[in-house]
Parts: structure tokens; C-alpha cells; sequence
């Protein structure tokens, strides 16, 4: 029997799946099967609450055994979705052996396991506010390999062992969870040295005298290539246990703190609340999203928008963070969830009174939705002109235009809302329920906007947000809905469709063999841009299949002509073949390489959309295309193939020498000039490059520059659209920090390269097969031959709906220096996991 499967035609006989593979991956006779059905296990498995643990409220849960079992063998698994930091950089302990300072905690942003003798950390870090990571701690010393003993999972990957890795001894006694002293979950109970846990955690099993895989636990699910949960089907164990916190009918051992396992090993909580309203930690945020939203709150599941602590370099985030007050200043905090389309309804709920007497000055906070561009702000609520606000003293600003009196005093317990139309681009702004004010959000329609608190401090008017992770005070108006990703819209890549986005972008690393074929892309690239890691000798090579395999390499740290000295065989279902006479810069034997591979559509097609003919492979599925054309010497326009205006676009003479050249997305008209790939160079004004006019969605236009229109000369341009969850193309402003600027893209990269517009810099190529976790300590630079360069402190964490720069090189983060991006993903940030 033969099926269709994302990945390619299946020849297996279908079975029931059992269970998931050791590997975490649906086997090709389980994917069969589930193709006979004509659906995918989406998802196999639903978790439908989460409980937040807040460090304010020493919130806890507690446990003592009745009796001890083995104290060799052990699996603690968990989701959890990050709270605001405590404790300088760390985030608290998940779970502890109150007596003999057993742990898993964050230190120092790494993961830690282990006890005062016997601990182990990772070298990734963990500082992802935006999505839920699942972690697996397992501990067996039984195992005659001492790296064995001791291990940690992330999002079902083996974590590599940091710098305060000391294993135990084989056999040695490991009290974890499974003697009779008190157990924590969510603190440490050592007296003054306690940090309680801030964020959520959800789906807490513990399996007492079994060492076990994520496997059990999670796999990686076929249409989206996430991992993902999926019901633990084994046995537990005297001290197992598995809480879910699916009964908040009261905050008791036999509800809250359940034991679903069977066994019975029920937990007391402490400090919890499931009253309704702002205190409430019973919450409907999940790593499984699936629902219909009603409108009530509380219902729909899935990763709930929370504000982001990442998008401002102070001020003080709490209540998971659903909160956010000023130091003393205004600073604005955006939030994790940015949209440029549909109908949204949030709320905030007034913790205390505001100032008294109400005037136009008197506001201390204010909560709208802004410009998902904007980071570090801070600006007066009253004055900024890039976000649509309520302020606490009864006054709304929308955008640029002027300052309006609501006319209403607003007071404690006070709940205000806002629902915004960004298809008729319309707000509304209620208190309590009755409408204050409705209108037609100011500045230009279809931009990314998102929840956004500006505050001065905690005196007055503290607010508490809502975005649905419970039930809203007041239902919110017929068709809008709750931020989740659950209601975000379906990305054409990355989603649930099967069309993964490794299947239109990859980056593979590779050791050199001396051979000729390069596989591991995952499908037939149409363009390749490799580069040496190893070797600061070897150039940039550039193959794409519209000028052909033989046609020869282009240099992206060169203004040479094509070269087919260095030219490839092939372009071929997984990868390339290069040429049996030169594989020296692509796959000689003692090198390591990185291939940056993008798919466009074959060889190409004849476009005549322009003035000038062209050949074009466009991919409008993935916002790419590959031109060639020959010059004329005069102002023309070329078809790109897109079908909507690309964003993004490089172009090389192939025929002679020349520079490479870039628009900039930075400026105000992006092609009113160019950056030069092969150079440091800053921007430069120039009407010639590009007529100084911008791309329709069916040609770009050139001007008369060596560049791009040459009479007789051939060129190639390389063309890019962004599209939503999978590619993005814009600017960032430095700040010289390691706190640095956070850039919402909306997806969780897989490469990016920046070069500073307004500055004499490198342009710096980034790439997840390199640093596969963070920070992102790697990069090359596009203009020269430089071989990979090791960053210390690493500058970038590549995030789930974004990336934060974490170091402080003038390449990428000086203060006041503008920077562009091209950006694309591994996965959409509606199915993404934190990294």
C-alpha cells in the first residue's frame, strides 16, 4: 500500500502506533497509518491548565513520603513557561528535597540539577519569556558510564553538560523524591537561602525507580516538526506521581494538588488562589493549543500572549508576568504576541486608585496596543506617538494625534479594556464594561501591533492584565478574541499543513570528506551559498540553479565575475554534488562548512512583466525568487515573479566585475540607494542603483549603476517577500548593552544576517545549524573570507517569536546605530517552544 506523506511517498503497511519511537519521531509505517486515517494525532495528547507559581506569594507545593523506595533511579519530567527573573539571573527552583539540597533549578540562566556533592548544569541557556519549554531530569546510578548518571532533556533534545558538572558515583544514593524527608515544588525550603519558582508549570510527572527518554513523555509531531506532549502510558512507581492541576474547584491536596497517577501522592499547596480574578493561578495558558474561543476568557487553550521582559531594560515584571510597573521613570513593556490582522480584546484590571486629583499630568500608567518595532521606551504615555493608550487618569492618546479627556475618574477594581478591528482598523475603549470612546486607530493600516503597559512606578493605578489565560470580567464583543496562539492565524509555512519551514529554508553544517555529493538539506535548493567555518582562506561561493550548476560560483566577499572553475554538477533531491575537479571551499577533506540552502522553483521561466525580459524561479509559497536578465543602460523594470512586492533584494553582475547591492530596509524609501555586500561600507544615497523607486508586486526597477543595469551585461538578483511566521526583513536601533534590543519577528530563527546602515561594519550571517542553542556565539561575515568567529559574551539568543541581542560588538548592537536584518525561521511562533 502506498501513501502520500509530507515528507514523500510511503510504501509501508499501516499499523497502530503503539507508542512513539525511542527517537521522539513517528515511524514511516506510524505515519502510514495515520495518513489511512487521513489525519495527524493533532495533538494526541490536550493539557488543559497550568499553575502559576509566583515568588512574591511564596507560593509552593509541598510533600512528604510515607516511605523511601530507590534513591538510584529516577525521571522528573514538566512543562514550564517562564516568569518574570528573581535573584539576579535566576529564575528559582522547580522542585527540591527540602532537607538534603537535592534540586532542579535555573542558575544562571542554565539549567542546574543535582545536589551540593553531585549536580550537573547545561552549557545552553534558558531566557525565552514567550513559549513553554519541556524539561526532563533523569538521574541513574546504576549506569556504569558516569556522564550516564546524570542527565537533562529540553524540548526532547539531550542537554550538553556545563562547566559545574560532577557526577555521582555508580550506585550511589541519589534522594530524589523518593525518601521520606519534605519535597517542594517551587522552592527549596533551605531557610533564608529559599527562591521560589516565578512562572508556570503544568504537566509534572515524576517517575519513582525508572530512568526514562522524553520519549515517553512527548514526541516530535510530523506536521510542524515540534515537540510535543503526549500521555505518559507506564507505570509509576511507591513515590510517582503526576499532577495536572485540572481539578481548581479549591486550592486542597485532593483538588489542586491531585495526584492523577493513581498512587494517590497528592500535594498540598501553599499560597495558591482560584478565586476569580487577578489573583487567580489556575490559568488556561498550555503547550497544547486547541479550542473554540467563546469570547468568555478562560476557555480556548493554548500559549496565552503574557508581557515580555525582554523588550525594555527595566523595570519590574511579576505575576507571571501579567504585571509591570516603571523604576521610578516611564518605560513601556511590550508584550509576547504581536498582530497585524483580525479582531483582539484584552483587559486590565486597576490594583489600586490612581492619582487624585485627575488632571491631563497625573496619569502613572496607561495599557493599549503599539507598534511591535518599539523597544526601550520611555516615553511619557502622554507625548509618545506610536502607540494607541488609556492612561490611569481617564485620558487616551491615539498614536500622533492629540491627547483626549474620556471624562470618567477611574478607581480601584476598576476594569478597562480594549478591542481593536485591525481589518477595518477600529478600536474601542471600555471601563467596566461601558464604552468610553470608539474610533479608527491613528497612522498607517497593517502594521504589527502589540499589548503594550507603559508605567512610571507602582504608586498609583497598578494594573493587572487579562488577555484570556482566565475568564474575562466582562465577555468580549461577538468575533473578537483572546491572544493565544491557539486563535493566531495559520502561517502557509510551519503550520499545521505539513509544510515545514525546513522545507523552503535550512542551514546544514558539515565536516568536509573530499567527495563530491553534500546531503542533509532536506530538499533540492535552488539557491546554495556556502562558506568555509574552519579556513579563513576560502571565499563566499554562490550557486543558484536558474544560472545553472555549471554556470560557476559568484563571491559574495568578491566583485569578480562568475567563476566555473568552482561550479557544481548538480542541484540534487537533498542536497548538491560539486565538480570532481575543484571541491577545495565547499568540501575539502580537515574543513568544517556551513550551506545556507533556499528553495525556489527549478531552473526558471521566461517573465516578461517587465521592460526588460527576464528568467525567473519564483517560490510565492515561501517569498523568494531567483532573476536573471541582461542590462540595457537605461532606466528599467524587471519581473520578479512574487506576485507581491518583495522587501528584500541582492543583485551581482555576472559578466564583470562589480559590487553587490542591497536596498535598505532602514531608510524611509528603502531603495533610494544601497549597501554593498562585499563592503563595510555604510549606506549610500543613490538614485541610479534602483531609480529610487520601490517594487511593485510584479517588477523591481533599476537605475543605470554598474550595480544593476549595465548596457549588455548579465546580472542576477536574488528576491524576497516576507512572509508572516516564516521569513521578516527590517531594522533595529543598538544600544550597546547585554541587555539589548529584542526584535519581534513573529517566528523563532534559523538565520539571520545583520549589517549597521549607518555605520562602517560587518555584515554578520547567524545560523541555528552552527549554535543550535544559546546564546548564539557564532558568526561569518558576508564581505570577507574570515572563518567562523567565536563571540564572547555570545551576542544573540534566537527565541521563539524573536531574537534579543545579549552582547555588546559595534557589527551588531552600538548605541544609536541603526541595523538591518534578514531573518527566517525554524518554526512560526504559533507553534513554537521556548529556546
Amino acid at each position: 500500500m502506498s501513501k502520500q506523506y509530507p515528507g514523500g511517498l510511503i510504501t509501508k503497511t499501516p499499523v497502530v502506533p503503539t507508542q512513539v519511537a525511542a527517537s521522539g519521531v513517528w515511524t514511516l509505517d506510524q505515519q502510514a497509518y495515520w495518513q489511512k486515517l487521513g489525519q495527524w494525532p493533532a495533538p494526541p495528547y490536550q493539557i488543559s491548565r497550568s499553575l502559576r507559581f509566583n515568588g512574591a506569594d511564596s507560593t509552593k507545593l509541598t510533600r512528604t513520603p510515607s516511605s523511601s523506595t530507590s534513591s538510584t533511579l529516577g525521571t522528573f519530567s514538566f512543562w514550564t513557561k517562564l516568569g518574570p527573573l528573581v535573584s539576579g539571573s535566576n529564575n528559582g527552583t522547580f522542585i527540591s528535597a527540602a532537607d538534603s539540597y537535592a534540586y532542579g533549578q535555573f542558575y544562571q540562566n542554565t539549567l542546574y540539577f543535582g545536589n551540593t556533592t553531585n549536580y550537573l548544569n547545561t552549557t545552553a541557556v534558558f531566557r525565552d519569556f514567550s513559549a513553554w519549554y519541556h524539561i526532563v531530569f533523569v538521574f541513574d546510578t546504576t549506569q556504569a558510564t558516569s556522564t550516564n548518571r546524570l542527565k537533562i532533556y529540553v524540548n526532547g533534545v539531550l542537554q550538553i553538560a556545563g562547566s559545574l558538572a560532577s557526577y555521582p558515583t555508580q550506585n550511589a544514593s541519589f534522594p530524589f523524591l523518593n525518601g521520606t524527608q519534605q519535597y517542594q515544588i517551587g522552592g527549596n525550603g533551605l531557610g533564608s537561602s529559599v527562591e521560589y519558582y516565578n512562572g508556570y508549570m503544568t504537566e509534572i510527572n515524576f517517575i519513582d525507580g525508572q530512568a526514562l527518554t522524553p520519549s515517553s513523555f512527548g514526541y516530535t509531531e510530523p506536521a510542524t516538526g515540534v515537540w510535543t506532549p503526549y500521555v505518559y502510558t507506564g507505570s509509576y512507581g511507591t513515590n510517582g506521581f503526576y499532577l495536572n492541576f485540572s481539578d481548581n474547584s479549591n486550592t486542597t491536596a485532593a483538588t489542586l494538588g491531585k495526584d492523577n497517577s493513581g498512587n494517590g501522592n497528592n500535594w498540598t499547596p501553599n499560597n495558591f488562589s482560584v478565586t476569580a480574578g487577578a489573583g487567580n493561578d489556575s490559568l488556561v495558558d498550555s503547550p497544547t493549543s486547541y479550542g473554540t474561543d467563546t469570547g468568555a476568557g478562560g476557555t480556548v487553550r493554548g500559549n496565552y500572549c503574557t508581557l515580555n521582559p525582554l523588550s525594555n531594560t527595566s523595570g519590574t515584571w511579576s505575576n507571571g508576568n501579567l504585571q509591570f510597573v516603571g523604576p521610578n521613570d516611564w518605560r513601556r513593556s511590550n508584550s509576547t504576541i504581536a498582530v497585524s490582522t483580525g479582531q483582539w480584546y484584552w483587559e486590565v484590571t486597576l490594583g489600586n486608585a490612581p492619582y487624585s486629583p485627575r488632571n491631563s499630568s497625573s496619569d502613572y500608567n496607561a495599557f493599549g496596543f503599539g507598534l511591535s518595532t518599539v523597544f526601550g521606551s520611555t516615553t511619557n504615555p502622554g507625548t509618545q506617538t506610536d502607540a494607541l493608550v488609556l492612561r490611569d487618569n481617564g485620558y487616551y492618546k491615539n498614536f500622533s494625534g492629540a491627547s483626549t479627556n474620556g471624562g470618567v475618574t477611574l478607581l480601584s477594581g476598576d476594569v478597562l479594556s480594549i478591542a481593536v478591528d485591525l481589518d477595518a482598523n477600529t478600536f474601542t475603549f471600555r471601563v467596566n464594561n461601558t464604552s468610553l470612546v470608539t474610533g479608527t486607530i491613528g497612522g498607517t493600516v497593517g502594521r504589527e501591533l502589540t499589548p503594550i503597559f507603559i508605567s512610571f512606578d507602582g504608586t498609583y493605578g497598578v494594573m493587572y492584565a487579562n488577555f484570556g489565560q482566565r475568564p474575562f470580567a466582562y465577555t468580549a464583543p461577538s468575533g473578537y478574541k483572546a491572544l493565544c496562539t491557539q486563535n493566531l492565524p495559520t502561517p502557509t509555512i510551519g503550520a499545521a499543513s505539513a509544510t515545514l519551514a525546513n522545507k523552503y529554508f535550512n542551514a546544514i553544517a558539515y565536516s568536509g570528506n573530499g567527495s563530491q555529493s553534500v546531503t542533509g538539506v532536506g530538499f533540492q535548493p535552488d539557491w546554495v551559498w556556502v562558506k568555509s567555518r574552519s579556513s579563513a582562506v576560502y571565499n563566499h561561493q554562490l550557486h543558484d540553479a536558474v544560472r545553472g550548476a555549471t554556470a560557476g560560483a559568484l563571491f559574495s566577499n568578491l566583485t569578480s565575475a562568475q567563476d566555473n572553475l568552482y561550479q557544481f554538477d548538480s542541484f540534487d533531491s537533498d542536497g548538491f554534488t560539486t565538480d570532481a575537479s575543484n571541491i577545495v571551499g565547499i568540501n575539502n577533506s580537515g574543513e568544517t562548512f556551513v550551506a545556507w540552502n533556499w528553495k525556489a522553483n527549478g531552473a526558471g521561466v521566461s517573465n516578461t512583466a517587465g521592460s526588460i525580459t527576464s528568467t525567473v524561479s519564483a517560490n510565492t509559497t515561501s517569498g523568494f525568487s531567483v532573476v536573471t536578465y541582461t542590462g540595457t543602460g537605461a532606466n528599467a523594470t524587471v519581473g520578479h515573479g512574487l506576485g507581491v512586492a518583495p522587501k528584500f533584494i541582492i543583485t551581482k553582475k555576472r559578466s564583470s566585475t562589480s559590487n553587490w547591492a542591497t536596498n535598505d530596509p532602514s531608510q524611509s524609501n528603502p531603495f533610494s540607494g544601497a549597501l554593498l555586500l562585499n563592503s563595510t561600507n555604510a549606506f549610500v544615497s543613490s538614485t541610479a542603483v534602483w531609480n529610487d523607486t520601490a517594487p511593485t508586486s510584479t517588477v523591481f526597477t533599476i537605475g543605470t549603476a554598474d550595480a544593476t543595469n549595465i548596457s549588455s551585461a548579465t546580472y542576477v538578483a536574488y528576491c524576497f517577500a516576507p512572509i508572516a511566521g516564516f521569513s521578516a526583513f527590517g531594522s533595529y536601533t543598538g544600544n550597546s548593552s547585554t541587555d539589548g534590543t529584542f526584535v519581534y519577528l513573529g517566528f523563532r530563527p534559523a538565520y539571520m544576517m545583520i549589517k549597521a546602515s549607518n555605520a562602517i561594519e560587518d555584515w554578520a550571517i547567524m545560523d541555528v545549524a552552527r549554535s543550535p542553542y544559546n546564546g548564539v556565539n557564532l558568526w561569518l561575515n558576508a564581505e570577507d573570507t574570515s572563518a567562523d568567529a567565536t563571540l564572547t559574551p555570545p551576542q544573540f539568543d534566537f527565541n521563539s517569536n524573536g531574537m534579543k541581542l545579549r552582547g555588546t560588538s559595534s557589527t551588531v548592537n552600538a548605541t544609536g546605530t541603526t541595523y538591518i536584518y534578514m531573518a527566517f525561521a525554524s518554526n512560526p511562533f504559533k507553534t513554537s517552544l521556548a529556546r
